[in-house]
């Protein structure tokens, strides 16, 4: 009985009960695979594509690409018959045009794809742009409202002037006043050149 224990003990038990050897160490990172396709770099992709139906959008390639199939008809019409590569139906320039038209369609959609993707980004950086420029606005005109309602209650500069003003017509006339009470005349006024005349 103690032998049967000590047997059912020594089993492994869980995910290494099916005898499996580990793969690797959890703690260290896994060699890399071997591919059987190749790596490329998406984004070198892209800018290629990119340059190739900016040319294909071009004057110059509508330009050589009629020169070139003139040159064939032309070859393939006017040359020896043993010089000929491709006689009057033309099936090798239509396979060539089939082809370059097949391989010029995904390119000229890859980088629409791409451009679609960078005007995405711009209007998003625009959009973020704009809403800065707004709460800008809005804190500068809360700011020019404040400085409105703090300047009404600032002394402005025509009005010291008229209080200026008022105090000093306000002090003449104590002056004047001053004066009469105690027979006192300043010299330019009336009564005190009849005084002196006296």
């Amino acid at each position: 009985m103690a032998a049967e224990r000590e047997s059912t003990r020594e089993r492994p038990v869980g995910a290494t009960a099916a005898g499996r050897p580990r793969a690797g160490r959890l703690d260290q990172p896994r060699p890399p695979r071997r591919r059987l396709l190749p790596e490329w770099d998406p984004d070198a992709f892209g800018r290629l594509s990119e340059r190739i139906a900016r040319f294909l959008g071009t004057g110059r390639f509508i330009v050589w690409m009629t020169v070139v199939i003139i040159v064939w008809v032309l070859w393939n019409v006017a040359a020896p018959r043993h010089l000929r590569f491709d006689e009057y139906p033309f099936i090798f320039l239509t396979l060539a045009l089939s082809l370059q038209a097949s391989y010029a369609a995904p390119l000229i959609l890859l980088a629409q794809n791409r451009q679609d993707d960078r005007d995405r980004v711009n209007l998003e950086q625009d959009r973020k742009q704009n809403e800065r420029s707004i709460a800008d606005t809005e804190y500068l005109t809360r700011e020019i409202a404040a400085l409105r309602m703090g300047l009404g209650e600032v002394a402005t500069r025509d009005w010291m002037r008229s209080e200026l003003q008022d105090l000093v017509k306000e002090l003449e006339e104590r002056t004047v006043d001053g004066h009469r009470r105690h027979g006192v005349f300043p010299a330019d006024h009336p009564r005190a050149r009849d005084m002196d005349d006296r």
